[in-house]
């Protein structure tokens, strides 16, 4: 008897990793169970029958979108076709809420059942998408504290799952335990150098802007620390060549990096909390494109940007956002970093985030609760 079919659409690293994580789950409740899926490398580890990979449709900011828009309608176009070829028993989205709820709300037309995991940012703007949220998704899956409330509030019930980044860094720690270890041997890097991390993001347009003013804030501390940029699964090296011809470039394993940083310029989203958890001291970078960022912030309504200081609802890490995101700005939150009582203040800070994300098994309680419905 085959087994029920699972449609995934992840369109970001971020997705990748936790879609991994969750279609692994699945396979442990069911190993019938058959997938197709928007994802990258770690979803291709689970499974081959990948549709599109992400480093085709990651696409940041307002102007952005509107010069791919084509491209982009082309791919939604392409995904309902290919979904009602596949004939899922359910259909899985993670985040990526610009091409996902389109899909949901076609979905829901066709008598698919929509399940959502990883709430989109509407409590931080575009808080009307609540409402074809409500009309289209059949159950939503939310890893934020206080997302549950929130849904409550706009007569929703979602389940809260926890975060599942405390599972993919456990599963990390345990069973990659020689690449943490081998880590500054593979890089020529002595035992006692200090390491500043550069995680300058994912897609091509972010890393454009915000590496040079990284590289060049840590050009003052190049004698004493050995600096090193986090490359994406979806770049290759010469893509950072062109920003640094002699910096250290660590591929694909931006977790055995942080697993030996002692500090890190980060840019805005998940690998701020990636960071925290890590236990790293960090500086949020965040800079966009004039036009995005005054859109951004004519329709944003939250206090702070990064998950950290969102989750503590407290300005737990400096955010350098924009104009402030400068080589002097950061290089004077990195001094205030290198003091021992802020250093310390700031890791105690991140073992209580931990503590408010929960005991984990986020993947496994999603895979238990989708298959029930299917």
């Amino acid at each position: 008897m085959p087994g029920k079919k699972l449609y995934i659409i992840a369109g970001e690293a971020s997705g990748d990793l936790h879609g991994s994580n969750l279609m692994k789950a699945i396979l442990q409740e069911d190993s019938s169970v058959q997938f197709r899926f928007w994802g990258g490398d770690r979803m291709i580890g689970v499974s081959e029958n990948c549709v599109k990979h992400i480093k085709e449709l990651a696409f940041m900011g307002f102007v952005e979108v509107l010069m791919n828009i084509r491209t982009i309608l082309g791919n939604i176009q392409f995904c309902k076709n290919d979904i009602l070829s596949f004939k899922p028993d359910a259909l899985v989205l993670i985040d990526y809420p610009g091409f996902n709820l389109r899909i949901a709300e076609w979905a829901k037309e066709q008598g698919i059942p929509v399940h959502y995991y990883i709430s989109p940012q509407v409590w931080a703007w575009k808080e009307s998408r609540v409402k074809k949220i409500r009309a289209s998704v059949d159950h939503m899956y939310v890893i934020l504290p206080f997302e549950k409330e929130f849904y409550k509030g706009h007569n929703m019930e979602v389940e809260y799952v926890g975060h599942p980044l405390i599972d993919a860094i456990e599963n990390f720690k345990r069973d990659e335990s020689g690449t943490i270890s081998s880590f500054r041997e593979r890089y020529g890097i002595q035992s006692d150098k200090p390491i500043i991390a550069l995680l300058p993001g994912s897609r091509s347009q972010e890393i454009k802007v915000k590496l040079p003013i990284m590289l060049e804030a840590a050009k003052k501390y190049r004698e004493d620390y050995q600096i090193i940029i986090a490359g994406a699964p979806t770049r290759d090296e010469a893509f950072y060549r062109q920003f640094s011809s002699d910096t250290i470039i660590s591929l694909n394993e931006t977790y055995a990096l942080l697993s030996n940083a002692d500090y890190a310029l980060v840019t805005s989203g998940t690998a701020t909390l990636e960071t925290a958890l890590f236990g790293v001291p960090e500086v949020v970078c965040y800079k966009g494109s004039k036009i995005s960022y005054l859109i951004a912030r004519s329709l944003i309504k939250i206090k702070y940007i990064s998950l950290v200081n969102l989750i503590m609802d407290d300005e737990v890490v400096k955010e350098l956002i924009q104009d402030e995101c400068n080589p002097k700005n950061i290089r004077q939150e990195l001094d205030r970093l290198m003091s021992n009582d802020v250093n310390h203040t700031m890791k105690e800070q991140f073992n209580d985030l931990r503590n408010k994300l929960g005991e984990g098994g986020a993947s496994a309680k999603v895979a238990r609760s989708l298959l029930k419905t299917i």
